[in-house]
């Protein structure tokens, strides 16, 4: 077959994916704007394409979105229109549809069959919004208009899409039911092969400190550090928990950056504002066991995670991070927030501990419980790494789903649109 990927940050979601159909002897291409240049990667032919915009446009707030999409759809439209010139007529389109590019494919390529990444649908209610009031502002009715607009993308992508594809069944089903009967629920897949526990595993940093598993370190990891994945939580919870433990040493990862939900001040970051509102609380001599690692080389990262004796996650009523499934597969003990996607992968006491996302006191708790007792640690680390894969290895298990869905969707009729 001929295979064609959207992504505008290619490979993102389809990194084993697409080299493995293009190893299976499929002609695979990637239309991205990651690249400047055509070129191979693992047997995928990349294909650039460039956004046109029209700076002066003046737009309603609630369309501005909408408008970034279509403006990247009509490029990737024109790009797909060359490629067709070129004799490339896909079989199959797998395309992640949140940023638009993939819109009007289906009037490039009627006989194609289009599968998409099905990542979140806006949803209006409690817990998808009004999760944390703190930012949140207060209750605010055109919020769901606004929401509303903003899922336009996702339905005009319904009309034209064959299939979808969900990594968890939390995100599959904040879809509508019309359109959540067409999507298959499939993680992108773990390396457990590769995320293995290491006992020797250790860390050195430029103060000349070095860390091992002999040493009580806690981790914490985000993208980028921000209240959607409880960063806030975490540092107003910090100050007791060093205190509690002397000799611990809490390593966070992560951006200054905003991956999700609302940005910060002006010229503010989410780091720095929760920096600054705890310091005062912290005697130098503990804040000196605290270090932001920012964004790290994978290698280190495992190694991070290797050495971590509990691991902190948190997160609002969203998309899990890989993170959570990359911990577990190195059988980590981790204190996670019983929040609904995370209690679809965790299950309390038996490969993690839960506690309410918003309960900094038992964030500590939990943590302080599990450094003191090493037989929980191991007894919930060994069933978190059994879990992940016997339900989220890559090569066994997600794969092979992965391809048999992309099997599946060649074989569908090409659907007429309805819009």
């Amino acid at each position: 077959m001929q295979i064609l990927f959207i992504h505008q940050n290619f490979p993102g979601q389809f990194k084993h994916l697409a080299p493995a159909l293009a190893a299976g002897g499929h002609e695979v291409a990637a239309l991205t704007l990651r690249v400047k240049e055509a070129r191979k990667w693992n047997g995928v032919r990349l294909l650039p394409y460039a956004v046109n915009r029209d700076p002066g446009q003046a737009l309603h707030p609630w369309l501005v979105d909408f408008n970034t999409k279509v403006t990247r759809a009509e490029s990737c439209y024109h790009a797909a229109c060359a490629l067709r010139d070129q004799g490339f007529i896909p079989d199959v389109i797998i395309a992640h549809p949140g940023w638009g590019e993939s819109l009007f494919l289906r009037d490039v390529w009627p006989d194609a069959r289009i599968g998409i990444y099905c990542e979140l649908y806006y949803r209006p209610d409690y817990p998808h919004t009004g999760f944390d009031p703190e930012f949140d502002g207060p209750p605010d009715p055109t919020n769901a208009l606004r929401l509303r607009m903003k899922n336009l993308n996702n339905h005009m992508h319904f009309a034209i899409a064959d299939a979808g594809l969900s990594p968890t069944r939390f995100q599959a089903d904040t879809f509508p039911a019309a359109f959540r009967d067409r999507i298959a629920v499939g993680f992108d897949g773990i390396d457990t092969a590769r995320l293995v526990p290491d006992d020797t595993a250790s860390l050195s940093f430029k103060s000349g400190l070095t860390l091992s598993r002999k040493d009580e370190v806690i981790t914490f990891v985000n993208r980028n550090l921000e209240p959607y994945r409880g960063y806030h939580v975490f540092m107003r919870a910090l100050p007791r928990l060093l205190r509690e433990r002397p000799r611990a040493h809490v390593l966070i990862v992560g951006g200054d950056e905003v991956s999700y939900g609302a940005r910060p001040p002006r010229g503010k970051t989410w780091k720095q504002i929760f920096i600054d509102e705890v310091r005062s609380q912290i005697p130098d001599d503990d804040w000196a066991r605290v270090r932001f690692l920012g964004r790290i080389p994978y290698d280190r990262f495992v190694t991070l995670l290797q050495l971590s004796r509990v691991h902190v996650y948190l997160t609002y009523p969203f998309v899990l991070s890989w993170s959570l499934f990359e911990t577990m597969s190195v059988e980590g003990a981790i204190v996670a927030s019983a929040t609904a996607p995370v209690k679809e992968l965790i299950t309390h006491d038996e490969t993690g501990r839960l506690v309410d996302f918003f309960d900094g006191d038992a964030i500590v708790d939990e943590v302080s419980m599990l450094l003191d007792d090493p037989g929980m640690r191991d007894r919930l680390g060994k069933a978190a790494r059994r879990h992940v894969v016997r339900h989220y290895d890559l090569e066994t298990i997600c794969l092979p789903r992965q391809v048999q869905w992309v099997r599946d969707l060649a074989a569908m009729t090409p659907r007429t649109p309805g819009l």
